[in-house]
Formats: structure tokens, sequence, C-alpha cells
């Protein structure tokens, strides 16, 4: 399979991304718009997004091994923002993309690693959650363009595992206090 066109301009910061987390022994997948486009259908995307299990007394070793992979921090004094906020927000140097990578640390979260796997589009080999694990990712975020992910995801993969994805997104429903997360996406998986 051919790569699609709108994930054509982030296959060099695609790739250098999967290769630095690969160095942190593939505990990171890659997120957001871009595995929605392996796994339910490309759209368009403003930048990279991935969930890392990382300790944060490990940012400092990630950040210099971000340097050799041509990415800089967005902020000043990224290492304490990354502890502080949980996210590392990066740039590709080379093109100019952002990446926001999540400092994961949740049971849901380790899971998430535990289930992904390597997926393929032509010569672009990237590590993703499972479909149900995006979707969940998805139904918190909960903006009208991840329901439409969900949608394409659920389009694209018949034989979902829907216990799961209830069961968690109930779970966040309520330490969220959004009881409405699992109702807005039920219907979907009809």
């Amino acid at each position: 399979m051919k790569l699609h066109k709108d994930l054509e301009p982030f296959r060099a910061s695609i790739e250098a991304l999967q290769r630095l987390l690969a160095k942190f022994d593939d505990r990171g997948v890659i997120i957001g718009g871009i595995a929605v486009g392996f796994l339910g259908r490309p759209r368009l995307t403003e930048d990279v997004d991935a969930m890392l299990l990382l300790s944060t007394h490990d940012i400092p070793r990630f950040l210099e091994a971000a340097k050799i992979e041509n990415f800089q921090p967005r902020v000043s004094n990224a290492e304490e923002f990354a502890r502080k906020n949980r996210v590392l927000l990066l740039q590709y140097t080379p093109t100019g993309t952002t990446i926001d990578i999540s400092l994961g640390i949740l049971p849901f979260e380790e899971e998430v690693i535990q289930r992904s796997s390597v997926q393929s589009t032509g010569s672009l080999s990237v590590r993703l959650p499972a479909p149900e694990d995006l979707i969940i990712m998805k139904a918190i975020a909960h903006r009208p363009k991840d329901l439409e992910d969900i949608r394409t995801i659920i389009d694209k993969h018949p034989n979902l595992d829907v216990g799961r994805i209830q069961s968690w997104v109930k779970q966040f429903a309520e330490v969220l206090e959004m009881p409405a997360l699992w109702e807005d996406i039920a219907g979907l998986f009809r």
C-alpha cells in the first residue's frame, strides 16, 4: 500500500520520531491524526502526536536523544514544563513539524503499549495503538473531529472489542465527571 498523500509531508518527522521512540524500548506509540490515517481514514492534521511511557527522571536523557534526531523543544525550560504538564512539546527542525508527546503513566496507557503493534504503509512503519485503544483516546478527547475519527476506525475495523472500549470509556467518564462520554459514541457501534 502506498503512503496516503496527506501523510507524505510528515514522513521524515514520523520516521525520526519512530526512531526516537524505539530508543526507549518501544514504549511509545503514534496517536492522533496520523494514527487515524493508518487505522481509519487519512485526514488533514497539523502535527504529529505520540504517547510514551517515560519516567520524569528520564526526560533529560530523552531530550538529549531527541536532539540527535533533530528535534528541538518548542518551549523554554522543556524539562520543567514536561514534568509539570506530562507533555513534551517538540519541533522537528528539518520540516518545522510540531510534535506533542504525552508522557503516559496510567494503567490504561501501559495497556496501550502492551497491545500496540507496528503497522506499515509503503515503506513507512510506525508503532500504533490497537484500534480499540485509539477509539478510547478519541472518546476522551471528545471533539467533533474525534467523533468523526471514531466513525472511520469503526468502519475499517468491524470486529472491535466493544466491551473493552465501553469499560474504559465509562471508567474515564466517571473520573472526568463526563457521564456522556460513552453515550455519545455507543450508537456508532451499530
